[in-house]
């Protein structure tokens, strides 16, 4: 009986004990999530290109605050300080939904990998806190440099707490529409018609001197939209000597023609060599075998190779490194202003 006694006296307090505990769990703070003094941006002046996608990464120190953080952006206004719709509005921007991996056989395959979404032209990546400006943002809607532009806030946050950063400035500058460019981004005017050749070993027909790059301008022309046997995406590629007459591409014997750049549909005559592109060139920082190295530019080389004297070869070749980032037909022509290329042997 004594026994008993004991066993439901021990019982009794075993439970009061597990009373108490949960009581006293109830009772506890919240896990909750800090925002530290020490997050940081560490830039606050942005200066996007229009007409292309612009990341700003690099830009946050997260400090000792607890992630995820939540970034949006907030006041956004013009430089005068009145309400700045243009970068507040959703607007229709092509997002990648598959990577691109320069491995894609059809315009119609790439273009399957990219998707039509709404956006503010200029955004903030919500957990990350990196600034995006899309190609769809154009000087017709955005202000542009000279003009002061616009300042904006950033609210950072989480379960426990928010911060915020004031009065970033956003001053973008006006489109170039191709790289290397000759187009001032402050005033759009050109400094010059022409860039030169990336790379160029090459003899002179009339001198029989290496060409130098000052020797060969290199010129990007947009064609009118809706011309006969244009798609509206194409790149075009012609040679034309001191007289403006056409060189022919084929006698640039030794190019690769199939691998030149990631385009499709080839049509090769006496004047040019044309090929159907999606939009930009190249489509991503991703490096492929139409790229440099790093990615960020396309790259072609045209070859030939001719005898010298002496039973020596040459492997000649101009090469042109670039970028196109507004949609149309271009013609991208070589220009040799002071020598035609010599092509016979010596």
């Amino acid at each position: 009986m004594k026994t008993n006694k004991y066993l439901l006296s021990t019982l009794i307090m075993l439970s009061g004990i597990m009373s108490i505990l949960v009581s006293c769990k109830k009772n506890l703070p919240d896990n909750r999530l800090s925002i530290a003094n020490d997050s940081q941006y560490t830039q606050f002046l942005y200066q996007p290109t229009l007409g292309r996608n612009t990341l700003f990464t690099n830009n946050f120190t997260y400090g000792n605050s607890s992630r995820p953080l939540d970034f949006k952006i907030v006041n956004m206004r013009t430089f005068g300080g009145e309400p700045a719709p243009e970068l507040t509005k959703l607007y229709p921007v092509k997002v990648w939904k598959t990577a691109y991996d320069g491995t894609e056989k059809s315009l119609a395959e790439i273009e399957a990998k990219r998707v039509i979404e709404n956006h503010p032209l200029f955004e903030v990546r919500p957990h990350s806190g990196e600034f995006l400006m899309w190609a769809e943002a154009n000087s017709n809607m955005i202000k542009a440099q000279p003009d002061s532009g616009y300042v904006f806030d950033v609210e950072m946050s989480n379960t426990g707490g928010r911060k915020y950063f004031q009065n970033f400035r956003l001053r973008p500058l006006r489109e170039r529409p191709y790289e290397p460019s000759p187009l001032d981004p402050i005033t759009g005017q050109g400094t010059s018609t022409s860039i030169s050749p990336s790379g160029l070993f090459i003899t002179g027909q009339r001198t029989g001197q290496a060409l130098t790059s000052s020797d060969v301008r290199v010129v990007f022309n947009k064609l009118p939209k809706g011309l006969p046997g244009y798609s509206g995406h194409s790149i075009s590629f012609k040679f034309v000597d001191t007289l403006a007459q056409a060189i022919d591409p084929n006698k640039f014997a030794l190019t690769d023609w199939g691998n030149l750049l990631h385009g499709f549909n080839m049509v090769k005559d006496a004047t040019k060599v044309k090929f159907d592109v999606a939009y930009p060139v190249p489509l991503t920082a991703y490096p492929t075998k139409y790229t440099t190295t790093d990615g960020r530019a396309a790259h072609v080389v045209f070859r030939f190779d001719r005898q010298a004297f002496g039973a020596i070869l040459l492997h000649c070749f101009v090469a042109l490194d670039f970028r196109i980032y507004e949609e149309g037909d271009w013609e991208i022509i070589f220009q040799f202003k002071n020598d035609k290329p010599k092509f016979d042997n010596d």
